[in-house]
């Protein structure tokens, strides 16, 4: 079973416009919904591609039944810890252009209590996970060091996977040596110092994370492909050439299908490979949604890998 743990969920909101224009009338050309949060999105994926999956974290009470119909709909196990309040609402505004302007929200503080309660839940989940997933922002009220408060309590057993930007990525270093992590070129930058411009910048910048014990780095470098690496052994997978209609939740999909990968004891190229048609796949639905198997499977027979 692959365990998601997702501190922070939204309701994402996607408009299209043809062009946003600042200071004046905007007029709405299509606007999906959707129950998101980046672990969701992971559990979504590797649901769609057919393996076990349970997903906790916080919910917001006036939202929680609505996430949890969605997820049971996907196949996906629920079990949150509750919380008082409104889930937060992030938009999405896309133009004719493919630009993407985000406009995100900090959502309700999550108490002390709430937050010891989740611990103990992500604990006990990961009794039973092969791999855990923790991915996205903390919600008002949380510090860095949640992420690794989160990730110390799973069970020494369960393969770690982390998605965050570098504060909270930092504390979950500090926590327990991770399985993978999955950073897209300017996270890697941050994190690392090293500016990317060719393959083998990837590389040399993964170095920092495998100090901290990290085993595999999967990095995304958007519609180039991505790259993973364990220090030793290091592939390329090109994504394949799509109509793009939204690049939202493209690296949610990459985890999930790499999640899948691991989970089923693949090779490397086959979990880079995998993992870059998820996200390929993704990038051609609207809004928020994710990939389909179908598409998913139609980029994957398209795909070739190549060692570095």
């Amino acid at each position: 079973m692959i365990l998601t743990i997702c501190p922070n969920p939204s309701i994402d909101c996607t408009i299209e416009l043809e062009s946003l224009n600042v200071g004046m009338l905007n007029r709405i050309q299509g606007k999906v919904e959707t129950y998101s949060g980046k672990a969701l999105n992971v559990a979504i994926g590797v649901s769609r591609l057919g393996e076990a999956c349970t997903a906790t974290g916080f919910m917001f009470e006036n939202q929680q039944r609505t996430f949890e119909h969605v997820l049971t709909e996907e196949g996906i196990k629920c079990d949150f810890v509750s919380c008082e309040g409104n889930t937060r609402v992030n938009y999405k505004i896309i133009d004719k252009k493919s630009m993407l302007t985000e406009i995100n929200d900090v959502g309700e503080e999550v108490s002390l209590n709430k937050q010891a309660q989740l611990i103990e839940k992500a604990k006990s989940l990961s009794a039973d996970a092969d791999i855990a997933v923790m991915s996205g922002s903390l919600p008002k009220g949380l510090n860095p060091e949640f992420y690794g408060e989160v990730i110390k309590h799973l069970s020494p057993r369960v393969k770690v996977v982390v998605d965050a930007e570098k504060v909270n990525m930092l504390a979950a270093l500090s926590a327990r040596e991770l399985f993978m992590v999955k950073p897209n070129v300017k996270e890697l930058e941050n994190f690392s110092g090293v500016k990317i411009r060719k393959l083998t910048d990837v590389i040399s910048a993964s170095r920092k994370y495998f100090e901290k014990g990290v085993k595999y780095v999967l990095a995304s470098l958007g519609t180039e492909g991505a790259v993973l690496t364990d220090g030793t052994d290091s592939f390329y997978c090109k994504s394949a050439s799509v109509a793009v209609n939204s690049t939202v939740g493209a690296g949610d999909s990459m985890v999930a299908a790499a999640c899948v990968g691991i989970y089923n004891g693949v090779p490397m190229r086959e979990i880079l490979k995998e993992a870059v048609a998820a996200g390929t796949a993704a990038v051609t639905t609207s809004g928020t949604n994710l990939f389909y198997k179908d598409k998913y499977k139609e980029i994957y027979s398209r795909l070739q890998t190549e060692k570095l």
